[in-house]
This record gives C-alpha cells, sequence and structure tokens, in this order.
C-alpha cells in the first residue's frame, strides 16, 4: 500500500453511541481485535485517526479481514461506496457489535493464528474439535470443557479459565482476563483483556478492564471499559412476546430497532449494583452508577446516579477508585475527555 490509511468516522459516530462517546470508531473491540489493530496487522504498518490526514480514506465501520481488506482499500481509493455482502460487514449501530462479533471472531482467529502452532492444553481439561483451539504461551487453563466444534476458541496468554468452566466457541480470552469457576459462556463471546467474567454469558463483549464477576446472566449486550456488573445482575435480550426490540441511543430520540434479540449496551466507566435487572435493549452512557428498587429505564443518560446527575468530582473519583482495583489510576487525558463530556451534556 502506497498511501496511508486513514480510518474515519465522522459520517457516523452518534449511531455508534455510548460507545464513540469516548473513543473513535476504530478503537471499537469486535471479534478479537479493534477495527484499527486489525488494519494494522494486515498492514504490517501503523494507520490513521486524523481526517486531516492525506491517504486513502476508509470508514472504520467496516470489519477488514484477510478475504477482504484489499478489496476494501480498492474500493476507498476509488470513491465507491461498499455495501454489505456475506465478505462485507458494517458496523452501522452499536448493536451490530454483538450481532456481527461471530464473523469478527472467526476472521481475527485466522489472522492471528496463520503459520502459528498452539500452546499445547494439559490432559485435565476435555476438548471438541481442538485444532480450532489456540492457546497462547502463558495462558492457565486446567480442568475445563472447551467446545469448538461451534466456533473457534482463542486464549490469550496470562489469561486464565479455573476449574469447571464451560466454554462454547467462538470465544475470546484477552490476555491477563479471568474466567472463574464454573462459568457457562457460550458464544459468540470476547472479553477483552483484564476483565474478569462469572456467571451465564452469552454473545456479548466486553472491550477491557471490565468485571461480570459474579452469577447472573450477560446476553446479547455490548460492555465498554472500566464497567462493573454487580452479583446477580442480570440482563434480558428477549421480549416476553418475543417482538422487535428497539434502542434509544440519546435522550429524547426515536428507538432504532435491532431485531428480536437485543440486550444492554452499557458505556465506559459505568457501574451496577448487585442484583440489577436490566430490559431488553437498555442504553446505559458513560460515567453512570445505575442503582435503585427499581427496574432502571432503558435509556440512562451520561453521568447518571441513581436517578439524578453524578457531580463531577465525584465521577473522577469513582473512576479512578475502580482503576485502582486493577493497578491503575485516571490521567489528566482521560479526565479532560469526560469533562469535555460532562460540559456537554
Amino acid at each position: 500500500i502506497c498511501s496511508m490509511i486513514v480510518l474515519t468516522d465522522k459520517n457516523f459516530r452518534e449511531n455508534l453511541f455510548p460507545f464513540t462517546h469516548t473513543r473513535h470508531a476504530a478503537d471499537i473491540r469486535i471479534g478479537i481485535l479493534t477495527i484499527r489493530e486489525k488494519w494494522e496487522l494486515l498492514l504490517g504498518e501503523k494507520v490513521s485517526t486524523n481526517e486531516t490526514d492525506k491517504g486513502i480514506h476508509i470508514p472504520a465501520s467496516i470489519i477488514p479481514t484477510l478475504n477482504n481488506y484489499k478489496q476494501i482499500i480498492e474500493a476507498a481509493d476509488k470513491n465507491v461506496l461498499l455495501m454489505e455482502t456475506d465478505f462485507i460487514k458494517i458496523i452501522s449501530f452499536p448493536w451490530h457489535i454483538f450481532q456481527l462479533n461471530e464473523f469478527a471472531l472467526k476472521h481475527d482467529f485466522a489472522l492471528l493464528t496463520k503459520g502459528k502452532i498452539s500452546a499445547p492444553l494439559n490432559d485435565t481439561n476435555k476438548t471438541i474439535s481442538p485444532e480450532n483451539i489456540f492457546i497462547e504461551e502463558g495462558a492457565n487453563v486446567n480442568h475445563c470443557i472447551l467446545n469448538a466444534s461451534t466456533g473457534p476458541i482463542y486464549i490469550a496468554k496470562n489469561a486464565q479459565i479455573m476449574e469447571g468452566a464451560f466454554i462454547r466457541g467462538a470465544f475470546y480470552l484477552g490476555e491477563n482476563s479471568v474466567v472463574k469457576m464454573g462459568a457457562k459462556i457460550y458464544g459468540a463471546t470476547t472479553i477483552g483483556p483484564n476483565c474478569l467474567v462469572a456467571g451465564e454469558i452469552k454473545n456479548a463483549i466486553l472491550f477491557c478492564n471490565s468485571n461480570k464477576a459474579h452469577d447472573g446472566y450477560l446476553g446479547d449486550s455490548v460492555i465498554g471499559e472500566w464497567c462493573n456488573l454487580g452479583a446477580g445482575t442480570s440482563n434480558s435480550n428477549v421480549k416476553n412476546n418475543a417482538g422487535n426490540i428497539g434502542y434509544v441511543l440519546e435522550k429524547d430520540t426515536q428507538a432504532i430497532f435491532a431485531g428480536n434479540k437485543a440486550g444492554l449496551l452499557m458505556g465506559d466507566y459505568s457501574r451496577a449494583a448487585i442484583n440489577t435487572s436490566f430490559n431488553t435493549g437498555t442504553v446505559v452512557g458513560v460515567c453512570c452508577n445505575i442503582f435503585g428498587e427499581v427496574m432502571p429505564p432503558k435509556f440512562s443518560d451520561n453521568f447518571t446516579w441513581g436517578n439524578q446527575k453524578y457531580m463531577f468530582e465525584k465521577v473522577i473519583e469513582d473512576v479512578n477508585n475502580w482503576m485502582q482495583f486493577k493497578n491503575k489510576s485516571i490521567d489528566n487525558e482521560t479526565i479532560e475527555l469526560l469533562k469535555e463530556l460532562y460540559e456537554r451534556g
């Protein structure tokens, strides 16, 4: 590639709230890697997200794979609008992250494992279709059942799957992440780096540094960075009448329908108290603290604290407290980003 690849999101950024409140669309994780990481691995070079840079401008909403990335570049270079096909998948709305996760997982698995040999699994584990399982050196997996007949399973270095866990592909467990004892995880599920999960999970994505550390159900959902779901928290992903489910992405806007399976979309730095029950099609914004005696509303705006607005100083204090659980602390860049978002709303 002679020209620099520039990933753009200005024309659709608002359609991907709450996740693009705090990141460029290129930094959304789907499958194993973020969109930016996929491009850089495919090209062997850095890409830009600066809209003013010269080069080939490609919407960051298109998922690149070994099979399609050259076609995407060629179309963008000729200003040809790509439509969705069996080989071209586009994240137009945030629920597409979980709806397209199986596609992305399978293609990322092929990209990352090409020409490589998996580390061995010890014989305390039971496997189905072990040829579709890839374990990086340093992963710790014991006394588990891994079924890769329904999709590939990729376990990153220094990740741990505790004894008694049941994993069904397609599945990715990121670096330094932990699946706790007895967890039941169905595909297509992505647990990003430095996460802690337990209970029952199905077709869900946790970006990174987030916890669902206890029993409860998470399905057809996307959880951002630095989030925490308290013990017993569950979400609904199907209506009692099996009807079409709508999401509200911004305050005072019309719902957009996503199909008959649609769970929780939670923005970065948000948390839910123990035994929180989330309705189908629920959106939680950035830096929310969800608690109370009744089911939360289907839309919680950024900086919601119970049924009030978070005080900004308390937001920063609480975010920093949670980050310290993982030996991190909030930086000035994040504080400025959140301050700008707070003042905008």
